[in-house]
């Protein structure tokens, strides 16, 4: 049997390339209905994972899948803002833990989250180093937002503006890192966490300047009086919040109408979270309450509607293949008649060239199965990837 196990090896390393044809045909028509299960699966859990750990959410009335996921993986491009005064409402009804998320601006390609302190608590997040944010142009990142920006606690990041063409009057702030949490493998690696009020001054709703009612050049100052200064747009307005300038940042206007994308609420019991989802079904304005569990849910029964099809699709091609796999070992026998006829004369006998022939075919699909599990290795790694990419 060694014997003719090195004649078959030898035979598919000669036809190298007919051998790797077929045994990649082959490995993909396994890959395909196991990747598609694995990823389905894996995808499944993740998401799943997510919006049980975030019992409701609360949003602009539109797409409850678009909420959903601006909630769960802070992806509000198109997301519409409601006032805050709607996270002092519920807050005031004593029902729940309320935590506002403001998901406006980026830190190049990760996302700036507006939101408390007790987000952290929420999400049992670990902090690696530093500590939460405690005043206005304090920031904490996320894992992987601090390992790609290489940026450590004590330094600074700043933030993007919306687009190439902002005109929104949106300020680039100087944010200082006080904090790196610990990986979770979640969204939150790649965050940028503030306070609220931080990404308002951000959005131009605060900012600090120089004093000017201690001024004395004239070409700052429209006018001014023994009581008052009113300044001129040369009066230098800061992007960076320091101790010796944070008394000087100030809101114009009325933060109850300031906005957040979304907010987070976690009922104090499941009668609370029913009540609670009892009033916004009576509510005549334009915000809405979602489950993200079960909004999540028919999500991924639309992706399991589409697995199917394609693994109806992956077993209609694979079947066709086999049978091409197996018409090309046909064919090869029969084109080799010559090279068995030869064995037959130096004195093989029927079952050695029998069992030649049956090992080459063993061989091939052996390395076929070794490649379509090292394809399912590689996918259930990357995984997470291809889901952020296609789905999220």
């Amino acid at each position: 049997m060694k014997h003719q196990l090195f004649l078959a090896w030898k035979y598919l390393q000669y036809h190298w390339v007919k051998t790797t044809i077929l045994i990649l045909s082959i490995a993909f028509i396994l890959f395909i209905p196991l990747g598609l299960n694995t990823l389905s699966d894996k995808g499944s859990k993740d998401l799943m994972a997510r919006a049980k750990s975030t019992p409701l959410l609360i949003g602009a009335k539109g797409s409850e899948t678009e909420l959903a996921l601006s909630g769960l993986y802070f992806k509000s491009n198109s997301l519409e803002a409601i006032p805050f005064k709607t996270v002092t409402e519920i807050s005031n009804t004593n029902l729940g833990e309320v935590i506002p998320l403001n998901l406006e601006y980026y830190v190049k390609e990760f996302p700036i989250v507006g939101t408390a302190s007790s987000y952290f608590k929420f999400r049992d997040a670990n902090f690696k180093s530093g500590r939460a944010m405690a005043i206005l142009g304090e920031c904490v990142l996320g894992s992987k937002a601090a390992e790609v920006l290489g940026i450590k606690v004590g330094e600074s990041v700043i933030s993007s503006p919306k687009s190439a063409f902002d005109v929104s009057g949106s300020y680039p702030l100087k944010m200082t890192v006080v904090g790196i949490l610990n990986a979770t493998n979640t969204a939150d690696d790649e965050a940028v966490f503030t306070d609220v009020k931080t990404t308002w001054v951000i959005s131009g709703f605060a900012h600090g300047h120089d004093n000017v009612t201690e001024t004395t050049a004239d070409s700052l100052l429209l006018s001014k009086t023994k009581e008052n200064a009113i300044a001129s747009p040369a009066v230098l307005t800061y992007n960076e919040i320091t101790p010796e300038n944070i008394s000087s940042f100030h809101f114009h206007g009325n933060p109850d109408a300031f906005p957040v994308q979304a907010i987070v609420v976690n009922p104090n019991s499941k009668k609370d979270g029913l009540i609670l989802r009892g009033r916004f079904e009576n509510r005549t304005d334009n915000l809405q309450i979602v489950v993200p569990t079960t909004v999540m849910q028919e999500l991924l029964d639309t992706v399991v509607s589409v697995k199917n099809l394609l693994l109806l699709a992956a077993i209609s091609i694979g079947l066709a293949t086999l049978v091409i796999v197996t018409l090309v070992f046909s064919l090869s026998i029969k084109l080799r008649s010559g090279e068995i006829h030869t064995m037959k004369r130096i004195g093989s006998s029927k079952s050695a060239i029998t069992n030649i022939l049956g090992l080459e075919v063993v061989l091939t699909l052996a390395l076929s199965l070794v490649l379509a599990v090292v394809l399912v290795l590689l996918l259930n790694v990357f995984g997470p990837y291809l889901i952020k990419i296609f789905i999220l």
